[in-house]
């Protein structure tokens, strides 16, 4: 495989459209009031840009510091990561990590500038800080001796950046102002990233107990992961709907409920499960069926 293969490859394209899930959710709630703001539609690239970055930074991190732990070792369940192959040595890797990371802090300069200009300093300030805690959080999920996703904490770091700070946020940016509303998808979105996040844990369950990664899944034990993956996902879907009851101006606004379908059958799938390597699958029917209903809610927002 060529480097630049195996770069993309270590940078997992399949999480990305669930990273942006959020930005798109955000944008769309803000559309009704913000859409004539002067850089709208700069905003809404440059939330994006810095998001993926975020995620591909992210997945880096993920996979250095798995691999430098022994977390990814011949009983991984999962593809076979960046260094655990041999692909990308653990240099190549950090180098990488400093390169996106840096790149991940200009896109959110340029992103907080466009927003917030000269004028609002200490809003920037804050925005620029929240900014490094998300370098800080995609790197420490599994670097270094207190990384949180070893310690059971990776669900509510899901929860925090990938729903409230993504959709909240970028509401926020175009404004300057937050709807009590919004809390609400917020939660649904982080709600179903957490989904994604736990079905990969469900399924490393076993193997991630043996090497001491003690995720939220290993401490719940298999059944009880379960029953909380029914819940989250459940809580968000009600989320959506009863954020669309307080928006909506006619049934067409509901017409995202139609992406509802691939999480019965997955919720269905889950509960039938026996084969742990089996759910590796759903990883990706997950994060691409959470893309989907954000786009859907969101177009149901704007049209």
């Amino acid at each position: 495989m060529s480097k630049t293969k195996t770069w993309v490859s270590a940078a997992r394209l399949r999480t990305l459209p669930l990273s942006i899930s959020g930005i798109i959710v955000g944008t769309a709630c803000a559309f009704p009031y913000y859409a004539n703001h002067a850089n709208f539609y700069l905003i809404f690239f440059f939330a994006i840009v810095t998001t993926l970055l975020f995620q591909i930074l992210s997945n880096f991190a993920n996979d250095y510091g798995d691999g430098v732990k022994g977390t990814d070792n011949e009983n991984r369940v999962g593809p076979q990561r960046a260094l655990q192959s041999g692909l990308l040595t653990k240099e190549e890797l950090k180098r990488g990590i400093i390169f996106t990371a840096g790149l991940s802090l200009v896109s959110a300069l340029i992103l907080i500038y466009l927003s917030f200009g000269r004028d609002h300093f200490f809003t920037s300030l804050f925005f620029f800080v929240l900014g490094i805690s998300c370098v800080a959080a995609a790197i420490k999920y599994t670097v270094g001796q207190s990384a949180y996703g070893y310690r059971g904490l990776g669900d509510l770091f899901v929860f925090i950046f990938f729903g409230l700070v993504s959709v909240m946020g970028s509401f926020y940016l175009y404004g300057q102002t937050i709807d009590p509303w919004i809390i609400l998808p917020a939660v649904a979105v982080g709600n179903l990233s957490i989904a994604v996040l736990n079905i990969n844990n469900m399924r490393d369950l076993d193997a991630d107990k043996v090497v001491g990664k003690n995720t939220l899944a290993v401490k719940l034990g298999r059944q009880n992961a379960k029953y909380y993956h029914y819940f989250i996902i459940a809580f968000a879907l009600v989320a959506f709907v009863v954020y669309a009851i307080y928006s909506a101006k006619t049934l067409i606004n509901f017409a995202f409920v139609l992406a509802y379908f691939p999480f019965v059958k997955h919720l269905v799938f889950v509960k039938n499960n026996t084969n742990p390597r089996e759910l590796d699958s759903q990883m990706k029917i997950v994060a691409l069926s959470t893309f989907l209903v954000s786009v859907l809610f969101s177009l149901a927002l704007i049209l």
